[in-house]
């Protein structure tokens, strides 16, 4: 599992971030939470580093595929974003441009990723933060590579199928660890993994299978959202992950296929230039 973060990368975003901070007015620093979202950002084309501009201004260089960033706090409203290979921005064409809106009180993962047929895109997923029952957690796989549908199995067994590009699955487990795979829909050729997941109580593992199947990149992305616990009642003890399915009032078996929300990089990107200003 990759889990290499360009450390420059964030840096940059981190310190755009507390300029921002610095210079913003007393009134919309104390604007209300319900008013803003909370965005990640991962970068899943592979091989492709870039330079994310708002307008003709340069906002993030040498941005690497890989990066996950931290979550970060921009208010709602509309936004857009150009994102370039590295060193052809501002004047030449750009990789990805969009502009999109963004909801009030959402929590967001916007990525940048490649379609199934293999061409850069931008998309963004609600990330589920809702109460997960005692002793419970959340897993979510989201499938934004260039490859055909997959099967998602845990310790061995399929429990999300037919997942395609840009779409989601997810489902409520008991809390403990398993050994997540992905195979091509319908077989048992192993596309990426295994992989060990420790899916913590209260918590909502974001797995992202990301790459290109004709380049043989493929890999796997953890995302851990936490907080969401509920107050203990009744905790079944000795179950942990898939095995524990048949159990619960949501099998893991069961799809839940989320929509893609209208979300992308811009909302955070030219959110940081405005404020900014």
């Amino acid at each position: 599992m990759n889990t290499r973060v360009a450390g420059a990368t964030v840096a940059v975003a981190i310190a755009v971030t507390l300029s921002v901070s610095a210079g913003a007015s007393a009134s919309a620093q104390q604007q209300a939470a319900g008013d803003q979202a909370t965005v990640s950002v991962l970068h899943a084309v592979p091989g492709l580093t870039v330079d994310v501009y708002a307008g003709d201004k340069e906002l993030i260089p040498d941005f690497k595929p890989g990066t996950l960033t931290d979550p970060m706090k921009l208010d709602a409203g509309s936004y857009d974003i150009k994102i370039f290979k590295e060193g052809e921005g501002p004047d030449g064409s750009p990789a990805i441009e969009k502009k999109v809106d963004v909801p009030a009180g959402a929590n967001a993962t916007l990525v940048a990723h490649l379609t199934a047929d293999g061409k850069p895109a931008l998309d963004a997923f609600v990330n589920d933060v809702s109460k997960i029952p005692a002793g419970k957690a959340r897993l979510t796989v989201r499938h934004v590579a260039a490859a055909p549908a997959v099967d998602v199995r845990a310790n061995g067994k399929a429990v999300f199928k037919g997942l395609e590009n840009p779409k989601e699955a997810k489902g409520e487990v008991a809390a403990g660890t398993v050994s997540a795979d992905v195979v091509l829909a319908g077989t048992d050729t192993v596309a990426i993994g295994p992989a060990k997941l420790n899916l913590a109580e209260g918590t909502n593992t974001v797995v992202y299978a990301w790459g290109s199947a004709d380049d043989k990149n493929l890999q796997l992305k953890v995302q851990s959202l936490t907080g969401m616990h509920s107050a203990p009642s009744g905790v079944p003890a000795g179950e942990t992950g898939a095995a524990a399915a048949h159990n619960e009032g949501l099998p893991l078996g069961a799809l839940s296929l989320g929509a893609v929300s209208a979300l992308s990089a811009a909302g955070l990107f030219l959110r940081l230039r405005r404020t900014a200003r």
